[in-house]
């Protein structure tokens, strides 16, 4: 039988707002201010998520079982697969010492650690957001920064601030492609228009970065090098966006960012070199950090083999991420599994859609194409070069599996919790309520892209969520139908910082399990003012010359 959604089961929008709410509060309470395990508070949400659905909204609860073991295999495929082969292949570099190689190669640039931020959290971890998103930037960069000595809570939460401007154009262009093929948006206008919001945030945040490690002053002393690796980021990505298309804005940005960066470094040096490796007011909390130390000098061919395994993790990832190789390799064995009893079962209705519409509930299991197994290859082959067996491969792969268990774990609870909450309407409620906000709705409406992303822990999914009534609500308004999916995207790259699985991939990375609680209470401020001022940003473009005549409508 066919279960229609409803978004406002008790007569009362604010009520059913606050009961839609509930199990977001729940997992959020419990891990910032609780200090449960992530696993437990992802737990009791899910819990308080199946009763709020079942017993509020209507759901059937088999329905409501099943649409929460789909967000698990989701969870563990692809997410959880990412986060282990990351892991292990920094386990091999870490057990043979050509990790510490590469450490001091970096610090051979430069050994403020401010810089380092630039160049690794932000220029880098761009181009492996560009070429493979879905967890991978966070993973590598505060797995990097720790090794350099960063303090647990200052390699997370850094790298996630980080990972925030380029997330729009993730994966080559993916949330942009699938905002535009499901919702029916003009991809080039659409992504146009991404592209005249998100430079602007792409030149804020390196100063933001800094500012959020080092303070003020800290940030003062190096701003020319701030400048010059925001500038090198954000005009690349408008004219890409704005001229080729949304496939390879990430990439190129962060490939004209990374060499600007290091061949300024070349001719400039800042007048102090910081060397902290704590938040700037952290000195004392955020984890066990390693002393700063004088980087060795290795000779030049031990640091080409050291940098070998990552040259050939970033070749593999990003052949992974071609639309060609994707479509080769699920043509080889991608199966699709359709849930029984929820695919097709349960219906959207106005006015998020203009007519009632099925939700599809499948699973493919494109193992093959999976941006993970891209990555165990890579890890493989540099595991090979770096001198392993196979046998010692798999014994090293055996005992990551073991290491990340807890985080695995999460993942899949958290992203059942975010799959229940889309096909039992909750997130709809959530997303009506900011769209009943009539002149304001440009700012809340961005915050819509913030909550989707937030919640499910994805850009792309919180277009596939929200893109539709964000289109809606603008005709309503007499709003560009493009601003305010742009706004979605644009204003989704900003929650990503505190959605669940980032932050337990950020925690896994940097090997500071059970403290998920502590890296959100600390980006939590960061997400939430940068999703303002894009909000702000937006309502200009609304309603506010010159900022209007950017809007493509």
């Amino acid at each position: 039988m066919i279960w229609q959604q409803v978004y406002n089961p008790t007569g009362n929008m604010l009520l059913s707002t606050l009961l839609a709410g509930v199990p977001v509060v729940v997992m959020l309470v419990g891990l910032g201010f609780l200090h449960l395990k992530a696993h437990i508070a992802a737990g009791l949400g899910l819990l308080s998520a199946i009763a709020i659905a079942v017993l509020a909204f209507g759901m059937p609860l088999d329905m409501a079982g099943k649409a929460a073991f789909l967000g698990g295999l989701t969870g563990l495929m692809p997410i959880g697969w990412i986060v282990l082969t990351i892991i292990f292949l920094h386990q091999l570099t870490e057990q043979n010492g050509s990790f510490k190689v590469l450490q001091d190669s970096i610090a051979g640039i430069t050994e403020d650690r401010r810089l380092q931020l630039l160049l690794i959290a932000f220029a880098f971890g761009a181009f492996f957001e560009g070429a493979a998103g879905f967890g991978t930037p966070v993973a590598v960069t505060a797995a990097i920064l720790i090794g350099l000595g960063f303090s647990p809570l200052a390699a997370s939460g850094l790298s996630l601030i980080a990972n925030t401007a380029p997330v729009a154009y993730g994966a080559l262009g993916t949330p942009v492609i699938t905002l535009a093929k499901v919702h029916g948006y003009d991809l080039a206008e659409v992504s146009a228009m991404i592209g005249r919001q998100l430079p602007f945030f792409s030149l804020l945040v390196p100063f933001w970065l800094i500012w959020a490690f080092a303070g003020w002053r800290g940030m003062k002393q190096i701003w020319p090098a701030i400048l010059v690796t925001g500038v090198s980021f954000a005009v690349p990505q408008f004219l890409v966006s704005n001229y080729m298309g949304p496939e390879l804005v990430d990439v190129i940005a962060a490939m004209c960012s990374m060499a600007a960066l290091v061949g300024f470094l070349k001719v400039w040096k800042p007048a102090e070199i910081w060397t902290s490796v704590s938040l700037k007011g952290h000195e004392a909390s955020g984890g066990e950090a390693q002393k700063p130390t004088v980087p060795t000098v290795h000779p030049r061919a031990v640091v080409v083999k050291a940098w070998t395994p990552w040259v050939i993790l970033t070749v593999f990832v990003f052949v992974w991420g071609l639309p060609a190789t994707k479509t080769f390799l699920n043509s080889l064995w991608a199966p699709k599994f359709a849930i029984e009893g929820l695919h097709k079962m349960i219906e959207k209705v106005p006015p998020v859609v203009p007519k009632a519409t099925a939700e599809s509930a499948e699973f493919v299991l494109n193992l093959l194409s999976m941006t993970g197994t891209g990555i165990l290859l890579a890890a493989i082959v540099g595991g090979l070069v770096m001198g392993y067996t196979l046998p010692a491969l798999a014994k090293s792969f055996g005992k990551t599996v073991w290491l990340v268990r807890y985080s695995l774990l999460t993942i899949v609870l958290m992203l059942a919790l975010g799959t229940l909450t889309r096909y039992s309407g909750l997130d709809t409620t959530l997303g009506l309520a900011f769209a009943s906000t009539g002149m304001f709705y440009p700012f809340f409406g961005t915050l819509m892209g913030w909550l989707g992303v937030a919640l499910t822990g994805s850009d792309t999914a919180s277009n596939v969520l929200f893109g539709g009534m964000q289109k809606v609500a603008a005709e309503q308004l007499g709003l560009s139908p493009n601003l305010m999916g742009a706004a979605n995207s644009s204003g989704g790259v900003m929650g990503k910082m505190i959605d669940a699985q980032s932050i337990v991939v950020a925690s896994t990375a940097t090997r500071w399990f059970n403290h998920e609680g502590d890296i959100l209470r600390y980006v939590f401020f960061h997400s939430i003012a940068l999703a303002c001022l894009v909000g702000i940003f937006v309502t200009l473009q609304a309603y506010v010359p010159p900022f209007t005549l950017m809007v493509i409508h």
